[in-house]
């Protein structure tokens, strides 16, 4: 196994928050192989070195978990609540894994977001260059033309870039409101909503649908289950 960040394998065995687990590292109740470390950059390999803390060894990992949630509005993709905003995990039971959404859904939005204990598969599901599809559906202001499709589907202006092509296709147009569905492969803060206010609609509800070849399917708000192994075998051959 390759080597890691210390902080980062005393929170993935559930010891502590990263923050926390600095916090450990700096009052030096961590040691690697009989050597008290306190240098928060330190790394080691939780497979080969031996790891105590407080002189106690490092508890076994603990299994996997991968888990979809439907993310309701008024949450938080947090592993806690802050500011007195909920934290999804809030969501679900007890469990021994410390899980971490993969991604992010801002706290206005719902929908698919998966959350598991996979640090490998987490950083290959999000790095760029894997272009993992994202599906949104938006309902937005206002009666949305065809020249607007068109900048979305071309890619839009934001403040940090030229946003790469989007799949889009409307769903349902009116005077008050329209209903896109938009499929984006990068992974820009609050993106979907930036482009679309960048063309004058902005968004007034967002639902993500689908992540890789996940799909949220009849799980209701607030509802979660584990992925099936076919659904984990599909989301492993993405990443």
């Amino acid at each position: 196994m390759a080597k890691q960040r210390l902080h980062k394998i005393l929170a993935e065995r559930g010891l502590a928050s990263r923050r926390a687990a600095e916090r450990l590292i700096s009052a030096g109740q961590v040691a690697v192989n009989g050597l008290i470390v306190k240098e928060l950059g330190a790394k080691a390999d939780a497979a080969n070195d031996s790891i105590t803390v407080s002189d106690q060894p490092l508890p076994l990992a603990p299994p996997l978990r991968y888990i979809l949630l439907h993310k309701p509005m008024g949450y938080l993709c947090s592993v806690k609540d802050e500011h007195g905003k909920k934290s999804v995990l809030g969501l679900l039971p007890q469990m021994p894994q410390r899980l971490y959404p993969v991604g992010r859904l801002d706290y206005n939005s719902s929908g698919l977001l998966l959350l598991t204990n996979d640090g490998a598969l987490t950083n290959n599901l999000l790095h760029p260059s894997r272009e993992v599809e994202k599906t949104y559906l938006a309902k937005v202001a206002g009666p949305v033309s065809s020249g607007d499709l068109l900048k979305l589907r071309q890619g839009v202006w934001l403040e940090d870039g030229l946003t790469a092509p989007a799949q889009v296709v409307l769903k349902q147009r009116g005077q008050g409101s329209s209903t896109l569905e938009i499929t984006i492969h990068e992974g820009r803060k609050r993106q979907v909503r930036r482009m679309c206010e960048q063309i004058g609609h902005p968004i007034r509800q967002l639902t993500r649908l689908r992540f890789g070849s996940l799909c949220l399917g009849r799980l209701k708000p607030g509802e979660w289950r584990d992925l099936s192994p076919r659904e984990l075998l599909e989301l492993r051959r993405q990443s």
